[in-house]
Formats: C-alpha cells, sequence, structure tokens
C-alpha cells in the first residue's frame, strides 16, 4: 500500500464520521404526545474511529478495523452540567457490552463519545458481561448506576454454554469517570431490570425490582416490584412488594420491568416502563406509562391502556427484532421531557415531549379494561361524545 492509499482513506473515513456526528435532527412523526426524530442520535458508525482502527499507518497499512462496535442500545440518562448525557450500552463485535458516555449540547443530535468508555470496577466474582445502566442521582448526593451483571450460569449442564444468571450490579460516582463499585444487589430472585427512586422513603432507599424466575423468563414473578433497603453499599431485597401487575393478553403478558427512575410530578410520580408479549415473530417489546402517588409511590393512580410507544418503521429492523427499550430520560426545568430510547437492540433515539402532555396522557387516557367488551364499551363512550351524542 502507498501512503497517498493510507492518507486518503484516513481523510475520507474523518470527513464522513464529522458528517454524521453534525447532522442535524428534525422532528419527524408526533402524536400529540410524543414527537419522534428523523435519525438515530447513536449508532455503531457514532463511536469514535480512534476505538475502532488503529490509526498508525505501519502497523494498520490497510487502514482495516481492528475493534468493531456493532450496535449502541439501551442508555441511561442525565443533565450534567448543561449538556445532555447518555450513558451507553456499547456492544462490540465480540458481544461484550460495555458503559460509555455521549454528550450533545442540546439532546436531539451532535451527541459526541467521550474518548474512553468507562472503566467499571469489577466485583470479587467478575461478570462476563455488564449492560443497561439506569441512573439516578440520589438526594445523599451521589450518582447510583445499577445494571444488569451477568454471569454463565454455575448450575448449567455440562456443554450448556447458553444458561446464564442475572443479578444487579451497583456502582456509584460524583463525576460520571471514577466509578465506586458496591456489591452487588442480594436477592432471593434472578434481577435485570432494578432501579433507584431519587428520595428517600421513610429515611430507606428504595428500589423498583422485577424478580425472575430465570435469565429470560419471569416465570412466577408478577410484574415490577418494590423494596426498601438501609444500605446501597449492602443492598439487600427482603419484602418485596409488586406494585405493577402483569396481566393476561395485554402488552405485559409476558414480563414487564421499569425503564429510568420516575420523574416527580405535582400531580404524582411519572413512570416509564416497557412491556414484552409473545407474538408469532417473537418477543415484541414496546414502552408504557403509569403514575403513583406522590405520598405512596407504590400506588398507582393512573395507567393508560395499551402501549405509549411501539417500533415504527425502520425502528422494527434490527438485532433483534420489534423491540422499543428506554432506561433513559431527562426532565429539564422548563417542563421538557427526552426520552431516550434503543429500537430492536441495535440504535438510540430520542423522543420529546412534556411533563403536562405526560401526565395528561396518563390521566385522561382509558386503562385496559382486560376484555374486547369493555374496549369496545370504551370505544363507544368516545364516539358518542364526538358525535354529540351525550
Amino acid at each position: 500500500m502507498t501512503p497517498v492509499f493510507f492518507k486518503e482513506r484516513l481523510a475520507a473515513l474523518q470527513a464522513e464520521h464529522e458528517e454524521l456526528l453534525k447532522r442535524p435532527n428534525k422532528p419527524s412523526l408526533t402524536n400529540g404526545v410524543w414527537t419522534r426524530y428523523a435519525h438515530p442520535i447513536l449508532t455503531a458508525a457514532h463511536t469514535p474511529l480512534f476505538w475502532r482502527y488503529d490509526l498508525d499507518e505501519k502497523s494498520n497499512p490497510f487502514l482495516m478495523e481492528r475493534i468493531g462496535v456493532n450496535a449502541t442500545l439501551n442508555s441511561g440518562a442525565i443533565k450534567w452540567k448543561d449538556k445532555y448525557l447518555v450513558v451507553v450500552r456499547v456492544e462490540g463485535a465480540d458481544r461484550k457490552s460495555f458503559f460509555a458516555v455521549a454528550e450533545s449540547p442540546n439532546g436531539i443530535d451532535n451527541f459526541r463519545f467521550w474518548d474512553y468508555p468507562i472503566t467499571m470496577p469489577d466485583t470479587d466474582d467478575p461478570a462476563t458481561n455488564i449492560y443497561d445502566m439506569r441512573l439516578t442521582a440520589h438526594e445523599d448526593g451521589w450518582i447510583y448506576g445499577i445494571f444488569c451483571a451477568e454471569r454463565h450460569d454455575p448450575a448449567a449442564a455440562a456443554g450448556d454454554l447458553s444458561a446464564a444468571t442475572a443479578t444487579a450490579g451497583i456502582a456509584r460516582t460524583h463525576d460520571l469517570v471514577n466509578w465506586e463499585r458496591l456489591p452487588d444487589l442480594k436477592s432471593r430472585s434472578q434481577q435485570r431490570n432494578v432501579v433507584l427512586h431519587p428520595e428517600f422513603v421513610d429515611g430507606k432507599y428504595a428500589l423498583y425490582t422485577r424478580p425472575q424466575d430465570g435469565f429470560i423468563d419471569a416465570g412466577s414473578g408478577g410484574g415490577i416490584g418494590w423494596s426498601l433497603v438501609d444500605d446501597m453499599t449492602r443492598a439487600e431485597v427482603g419484602e418485596e412488594k409488586i406494585i405493577n401487575l402483569r396481566h393476561y393478553h395485554t402488552i405485559k403478558e409476558v414480563k414487564n420491568g421499569e425503564g429510568p427512575h420516575p420523574i416527580k410530578t405535582p400531580q404524582g410520580w411519572l413512570h416509564l416502563a416497557h412491556g414484552v408479549r409473545g407474538c408469532a415473530s417473537g418477543l415484541r417489546y414496546v414502552l408504557y406509562l403509569y403514575m403513583t402517588a406522590l405520598d405512596d409511590p407504590t400506588r398507582v393512580i393512573a395507567e393508560p391502556g395499551g402501549y405509549f410507544m411501539a417500533p415504527v418503521g425502520d425502528e422494527y429492523i434490527g438485532d433483534v427484532m420489534n423491540v422499543l427499550f428506554s432506561n433513559g430520560w431527562i426532565a429539564d426545568p422548563d417542563g421538557r421531557v427526552f426520552i431516550y430510547y434503543a429500537s430492536s437492540d441495535t440504535r438510540m433515539h430520542v423522543a420529546t415531549s412534556t411533563v403536562e402532555q405526560l401526565v395528561d396522557y396518563c390521566l385522561n387516557t382509558p386503562a385496559d379494561g382486560l376484555t374486547t367488551s369493555a374496549s369496545v364499551e370504551t370505544l363507544k363512550r368516545l364516539i358518542d361524545k364526538n358525535l354529540g351524542r351525550r
């Protein structure tokens, strides 16, 4: 290879990458509750070139990718020093996920990764894979990250390399760079979706949990749980109360889980969650909202029927089809809400709304009556109202 080839190829890669990072993101679709945007905010191609390529001509004369990135997905989110930050699950071509911070000046576009991924300390029992961090700036002054720590199941049969266990890993930080790893959450069941409530409740830390019997199957796990713990440095689930149930023939028939921590509003705590049902093509993941009381975050006061967001267009396509998943959102002081969600385990998107719109949606959208006849009666009431027959 000639030096001209290397330099020309590098210049072309850099120009293409910079064009992608600077691409404006315009609104593309709205339903009155949310606004979606034309482009994903992060893809594998957004990761820095110096992560993927050896830029030394002597050791990489063909300018090949040396470390492949497969996907950017399932990101926690936080407003930090007037920037919109997402802690991204970056999945390498080797299937290992790691966390990396990307920041934007406006929360919609121009996201750029920090130079280095997060160095997450291991526990005495190192995880094979870690992913899907929920971020909570707690009133105790720490920023906590709770994420799934996956390990090969030690009880698996000989030769079974697919059996895994899931526990909730816990870390905390003051600057999103230096992380203190705490012991994993102790629980009688496997835990994949655990979220820290941002305030103390009765002087204790409060966790949203999702108990399940196995790594994939919820089994006897009834839905989104709630547990109080005394100390996050030795967190253990004791009494666990299910506050948001699964139901037959609904969007959350198979399982459901809390997304990011809830947003506090004058009317109640606003929750974003995912629901899963089975269909002919596999599992379908959608997003839904519910609200709980300010004086008792375990008491559901509103839950609109059906999904809040489901895959649209190209969002259907990816490594794991027909999936929307969110574990990060940001509420600005002016009430604007940025909802960060992944589509089909492949790329990150943003949708925007306001606290006012989301609360209105929750409080005034009919609940799921759980039967066809109930759904028809709900629809008839709206038709009668709109046609002036009531």
